[in-house]
């Protein structure tokens, strides 16, 4: 009877042992996984905080330097503007203003070429209208799309027979032609011709007209 109770005693102990080894073990684990999510939030803190004030910082260079002239911009002026219903002849390709239709391309992405009487009609609502050739590499068509995405006022369409550069962005009695569409003067034109001080119609929307 003894030795039974002895053994006894003894399988409580070692099951109490092994319990507390346990318990010891599952803190460690909780420690060890509770470490590790604070460090890993605070990488992931630290990287976005960085990533954030680099954006802040490249948005503010880029106001900055969309301020001032922006090299290779050309200006056309004495601009007409009715509307009409006829096709037009326009002096410059794309065209950067002139008659146009009684109703204007809704802003966005096309991957068809649009109308120029309806792209001029959203132009003189304060729009930018970014063009590129056929033949643009997908990755630089891509490019334009990321700028154009949320931006209000962006036009985004392929041109057929464009005259010197693949790609060429238009305001209202302005252009500029550029060779690739990671020019960094095309975000700064973006910035300053967008609803600019050049728009004939400022407030105008760029919605409720046609997909065109």
């Amino acid at each position: 009877m003894a030795t039974r109770k002895h053994e006894a005693a003894e399988r409580a102990a070692r099951l109490a042992e092994i319990r507390e080894q346990q318990r010891r073990a599952e803190r460690r684990r909780t420690a060890v996984i509770t470490g590790t999510s604070v460090l890993v939030a605070g990488v992931l803190i630290g990287a976005t905080a960085v990533v954030l004030v680099g954006e802040q910082q490249r948005a503010a260079e880029v106001t900055e330097a969309a301020s001032g002239d922006i090299e290779g911009v050309a200006t056309f002026s004495d601009l007409s503007a009715s509307h009409v219903q006829e096709p037009v002849r326009y002096d410059q390709t794309p065209p950067v203003g002139g008659d146009h239709a009684g109703v204007w391309a809704n802003c966005g992405t096309y991957t068809e070429p649009i109308a120029n009487e309806l792209g001029v009609h959203s132009l003189e609502h304060g729009a930018v209208w970014i063009t590129y050739s056929s033949d643009l590499p997908a990755e630089q068509v891509q490019r334009l799309a990321e700028l154009a995405d949320g931006n209000a006022y962006v036009l985004l369409s392929p041109f057929d027979g464009l005259p010197e550069q693949p790609v060429v962005a238009s305001a209202w009695g302005t252009q500029l032609a550029l060779g690739t569409a990671d020019d960094p003067r095309l975000e700064q034109f973006l910035v300053k011709y967008q609803q600019g001080e050049q728009t004939p119609e400022p407030g105008a929307p760029c919605t409720g007209g046609v997909d065109a």
